[in-house]
């Protein structure tokens, strides 16, 4: 019995070493990640200028969760600090003291924003780059027009500290960054006119894609801190958050109000300061593109 036991024990330590020696192998193997080159073919948009693309890229920046992370003046701030868990602290992206983009040149622009690649080749780790993607050339080119424009401030550069598990489950590929998630090889949309529209509610739906997946059943965020909710399903299928929302008008309050139609609030992690201005064209849109959706059970990513 004493050597069976003896045994037992040992089965154990061994496994609980080989444990060690994976665990410790998929950190290394994720840290080697974040340091990987990223060749990508980058078809620059040149620059413009005018009030009309000043005045789209400043909706766009504002709308599209932009200011969410890197603040209304864009210079950057910490929108993800938790014990122990993921920091994340956005780049200035002004002209100021400690530009993350100081030197872009048009292809750069092209290179962070649609491919989530820096100038050096390598992975912006937290940048949501699928939800900017296939913003077609127009709407690029203001957004980028708009944040040149933006007054230099005082910030710093892009922060990220992640704990071990997120390091390893990055290692072995069960969690991706945007630069793995891209076709890099498709081409920009042409450009659609803004309407209520499915349409225009596929495009300006592109923006959700970060949280709630390529085909927006929602499920639980990968990457994000432990305490954050699973994203909504906005299919129809089962578990679906659209079952509140019998009109577009519903649907806008609560992406103005971060309530429900009952009163209840919708989870923080949403971002509402950017949400919440939208305007009703885009709204009325995104939900007669969200009701076109084929049915999926909720966590179906």
């Amino acid at each position: 019995m004493r050597n069976t036991w003896k045994v037992a024990g040992l089965v154990v330590l061994l496994a609980a070493i080989a444990a060690c020696a994976a665990f410790a192998g998929a950190v290394w193997l994720g840290e080697r990640k974040m340091r990987r080159s990223v060749e990508v073919r980058v078809v620059p948009v040149a620059f413009v200028k005018g009030a009309a693309a000043l005045a789209r890229g400043k909706y766009l920046f504002e709308s599209r969760g932009c200011s969410h992370c890197h603040g209304d003046d864009g210079a950057g701030r910490v929108f993800i600090d938790e014990p122990g868990g993921p920091y994340v602290r956005a780049p200035n992206l002004t002209s100021g003291p400690g530009s993350a983009v100081a030197g872009y040149d048009e292809g750069d622009w092209v290179r962070a924003i649609r491919h989530g690649i820096d100038p050096k080749g390598h992975a912006l780790l937290v940048m949501p780059s699928e939800d900017y993607s296939r913003m077609d050339d127009v709407d690029f080119a203001a957004l980028v027009a708009y944040v040149r424009s933006l007054p230099p401030r005082s910030g710093e550069a892009a922060a990220v500290r992640f704990p071990l598990l997120v390091k390893a489950l990055y290692g072995v590929g069960r969690i991706r960054d945007a630069a793995e998630k891209i076709d890099h090889r498709m081409p920009p949309p042409v450009p659609i006119a803004a309407a209520a529209s499915v349409e225009y509610g596929e495009y300006a739906a592109a923006m959700c894609v970060g949280c709630h997946g390529a085909t927006f059943a929602g499920g639980p965020i990968p990457g994000s801190p432990p305490d954050w909710p699973a994203a909504a399903n906005l299919t129809p299928g089962k578990g679906s958050a659209m079952a509140r929302y019998d009109t577009p008008e519903a649907f806008a309050a609560m992406m103005r109000s971060g309530s429900r139609p009952d009163g209840s609030k919708v989870s923080d992690v949403m971002p509402f300061e950017s949400l919440r201005r939208l305007d009703d064209t885009e709204l009325a849109a995104i939900y007669a593109y969200l009701k076109t959706l084929a049915p999926r059970a909720a966590g179906s990513r």
